[in-house]
């Protein structure tokens, strides 16, 4: 490996510990802020500029998007695990097999996805019980937005590579990019040209095109043993089973709470107010932005996982999981106090309607102080994940997030149907998964084996 490379990468089998998955986490965090960013420029640009069933439309739409978009998440965290373990063990022909195969299919899969999703969208929005000054707008958006999914997916997949040989800070440096591209085109084609909300969804998928192409190119043009030959493209069978065997399973289980979040939604529109819909689409918004440190100590430690075990450091694999622990669960405290206090401002900046913010306030007073149960799930999947379990996270988490959800929505619902009890699906499945991936990872199959996906 080169010498530049080497500065770029991260070798998590020595050092200090806490400090390994800090440095690994902060550019994560700070991607995925920037990716969050320009979710939220959108919808602060459509609710000022375009209304409140504009902003409804825009923030009905995320757990749709989310549904798809996830599946090959999934997928790519698979890709990584193999990537990652290979790295550990130094392992560099299984390496670069697995990169060709995991650029190869995320092509594959983003253009059949795309084709897919532009197809289903009517069926999306009246599964959904999308209200009729809503749907039109929503649909508008979706029919553009998911021409995006094939540049979404090689992002995720080339950003994914290079997070397993421990480089988060190109893929930060892409987002940044690509936020900042987002933003300007939002203003642009919404206040000088008019656009309306396809306007805003066309400058997402400029955004994401822009960052698939620059993950590309920087893989392209390495010179270490992670390189991307295009000529060499393919599909490797071995390859493809180990990133499948773990990364299926978590696509599964993160399109499929997706759907049951949009199940949730429905249940929020069956309101029929557009503004419980904005102000749900707001709060999701920021409920994202306090989850973020949770999920990138998630994929930290998965990498972390990954190349301890890929180099037959099985304690260290351990304390990682037990420090990764503490670093996730004090930030999510720490980050909900500002939301508490600051709660009606947040809502605000998305629509100044009072209906909207008096909603959204809810939202988050009632529900944020919950989220701390998700510091633990996304430790625990995360280590799973990077031990080569994806399956039980799936089982689990499918279990909590649909199952266990869905069951008291329909149950409670039926002693009362109110904002509040509808409001509190989402906690019930958060808490119930962090409590079964608990036992699951401290007593079950999912102990860390110290097996090894590099070969």
């Amino acid at each position: 490996m080169s010498a530049a490379g080497k500065s770029r990468n991260i070798d998590m089998t020595s050092g200090t510990i806490w400090r390994q998955l800090v440095l690994f986490s902060v550019p994560l965090i700070l991607g995925n802020l920037f990716q969050q960013l320009y979710n939220t420029v959108d919808s602060v640009v459509v609710g000022n500029f375009l209304g409140t069933s504009a902003l409804a439309a825009v923030g009905s739409t995320a757990a749709i998007c989310g549904a798809f978009v996830y599946f090959f998440n999934g997928i790519s965290v698979g890709g990584g695990v193999v990537i990652s373990s290979a790295f550990g063990a130094k392992n560099y022909k299984n390496l670069h097999e697995a990169v060709e195969t995991g650029i190869t299919v995320a092509v594959i899969a983003g253009v059949i996805m795309a084709m897919i999703s532009v197809w289903m969208v009517p069926h999306m929005l009246t599964w959904m019980s999308m209200p009729e000054d809503v749907a039109p707008l929503a649909a508008e958006y979706l029919r553009i937005y998911f021409m995006g999914v094939p540049s979404l997916f090689v992002y995720n997949m080339g950003s994914a590579v290079l997070r397993a040989i421990g480089d988060t800070k190109r893929p930060l440096y892409f987002l940044i990019c690509c936020s900042l591209v987002n933003i300007v085109l939002d203003i642009i084609f919404v206040t000088a040209f008019d656009f309306g909300i396809s306007g805003v969804a066309a400058a997402t998928v400029i955004a994401e095109t822009v960052s698939a192409l620059l993950t590309c190119a920087v893989l392209v043009r390495s010179d270490d043993e992670y390189r991307l030959d295009l000529k060499d493209l393919h599909i490797n069978r071995g390859c493809l089973k180990m990133i499948f065997g773990i990364g299926l399973p978590t696509g599964v289980q993160q399109s499929l709470t997706s759907f049951s979040n949009a199940m949730v939604l429905s249940y929020i529109n069956g309101f029929g107010s557009s503004a419980i819909t904005a102000a749900w689409g707001s709060f999701e918004k920021i409920d994202q932005y306090a989850l973020l440190p949770a999920i990138s100590i998630g994929q930290g430690i998965t990498t972390f996982v990954g190349q301890n075990l890929g180099a037959g450091n099985v304690k260290r694999a351990g304390e990682g999981v037990k420090w990764a622990l503490i670093i996730s669960v004090s930030t999510l405290a720490v980050i909900v106090v500002p939301l508490w206090i600051f709660a009606e401002e947040l809502i605000g900046m998305f629509d100044p309607n009072p209906e909207v913010i008096y909603y959204g306030v809810l939202f988050i007073t009632l529900l944020q102080p919950l989220r701390l149960a998700s510091a633990f799930t996304q430790v625990f999947a995360g280590a799973l994940r990077g031990g080569g379990d994806g399956r039980g996270p799936m089982l689990i988490m499918l279990f909590s997030f649909v199952a266990v959800r869905q069951a008291y929505l329909f149950i409670a619902t039926k002693f009362s149907y109110n904002i509040y009890v509808v409001a509190l699906g989402y906690p019930v499945g958060w808490v119930s998964c962090a409590a079964l991936l608990g036992i699951y990872y401290v007593i079950g199959r999912g102990k860390l084996s110290g097996k090894t996906l590099a070969g």
